[in-house]
Parts: C-alpha cells; sequence; structure tokens
C-alpha cells in the first residue's frame, strides 16, 4: 500500500503559469495590470484539471494573507515586491514581477498543507472576486465551492485559452451573487495590449 502511494506521488504533477500581462483603465488617471493563471494537473487534489484565470497583484497579497492565516509557525513564500516606481512600460520589471508571482505559486502548490484551503482554489480556477471568494468559502452563497470552480467560464488548453460559456442556470455577472467577472477588477470594454503607448505617465497610474 505505501509503495502504491508514493508510486502515485511521483506520478503527479501541477504546472502553473503566470503570463500575458493586461493593462485594464479605470478611470481617467488610474489603471491597474492584472495576470493570467494557467493551471494544470493530475492531481486529486483538483477538481478541474485545466484552467485559465486573471488576477491583479492585489489579490496576490491578499491570497498569501489568507495562507499565512491557516500556516501558523510555517514560513511561506514571498511576493514580488511592491515597488512604487513600478512602470508599465518596462518590461523588465513586468517580466520579474511575473516571475515572482509565479514562483510565489509553484512554492505554494508544492506544500501540502496549503492545498486544503478552499479560498486558494477558487483563486486559481473561479472567476469569483475576493469578497465572493470570502463569501463562499464561509458557506455564505448559495453555490459551494466546487460548483464555483465548475461553472468558471474559461480553461486553460494546450497553451491557448477557451472562452466557454457558463452553464443556463449560471448568474450573471452584474447579478450581485453570480459567478460572473471579478468586481475588484472590472472589465472596463476591451482591455489593452501591454505594452500599448498611453497619454499620460503610466508611473503615475496606480497599478495594483
Amino acid at each position: 500500500m505505501d509503495s502504491m502511494l508514493e508510486n502515485l506521488s511521483k506520478t503527479e504533477f501541477i504546472s502553473i503559469c503566470v503570463q500575458n500581462p493586461r493593462l485594464h483603465k479605470d478611470d481617467l488617471w488610474h489603471t491597474h495590470v492584472d495576470y493570467e493563471i494557467c493551471l494544470q494537473t493530475n492531481s486529486m487534489c483538483f477538481r478541474k484539471k485545466t484552467s485559465c484565470v486573471r488576477r491583479r497583484y492585489s489579490e496576490f497579497v491578499w491570497l498569501r494573507h489568507c495562507l499565512e492565516q491557516n500556516a501558523l509557525i510555517m514560513e511561506l513564500p514571498k511576493l514580488p515586491h511592491w515597488n512604487p516606481f513600478f512602470s508599465l512600460r518596462n518590461t523588465e520589471q513586468v517580466s520579474q514581477r511575473m516571475k515572482g508571482l509565479q514562483g510565489f505559486l509553484e512554492s505554494v502548490l508544492h506544500t501540502p498543507l496549503l492545498l486544503s484551503d478552499s479560498r486558494l482554489h477558487l483563486f486559481l480556477q473561479s472567476d469569483l472576486s475576493i469578497t465572493k471568494i470570502e463569501r463562499c468559502a464561509h458557506g455564505k452563497t448559495r453555490y459551494t465551492v466546487a460548483e464555483a470552480i465548475q461553472r468558471s467560464s474559461r480553461v486553460y488548453i494546450s497553451g491557448s485559452e477557451d472562452k466557454g460559456s457558463c452553464d443556463s442556470d449560471c448568474e450573471s455577472s452584474s447579478s450581485s451573487s453570480g459567478l460572473g467577472l471579478s468586481v475588484d477588477t472590472p472589465m472596463r470594454g476591451s482591455p489593452l495590449p501591454f505594452y500599448e503607448s498611453s497619454d499620460r505617465d503610466p508611473e503615475l497610474f496606480s497599478c495594483l
């Protein structure tokens, strides 16, 4: 039995990739960047074996704080430092941030104790906002964690993004309790290509 479990653990894998940064205009003076998180796995810990969601830096900060509450004395991996001079035009800074975010997730996903946190799974495999993740994880929504993940509208297939539709009973993103896009990072029209130049200096923008 022990040898069976050992062989199973050797064949399981969890692959995570942080890529494709996109710039979103919140208003005239404020923008933010979010990143695509693509996950592929055959691990029994994950209900959905492929997924793709978008999250911004401040949401990573929230996730680390949540995991820290459950980790007790365990030292959690660090996030890339917040940089007040972070420039959207600086490709090196953007690349380093993505590498740091990916390294953080890789360390988290290879720590079995942290995989039991439902907020981590909702963060990685659902389109729920942070507020809705908290409510769902505490059983305060009419849908379960598994249902929220299963109804996520995007999956990751062979390096491409497949934008499938929600089930017919999935609520629209405009609903206060729906399973649509994150209210923390609303889509105001189409996102801009990340390196498209702006009329204003991006360094003055809020990039979280």
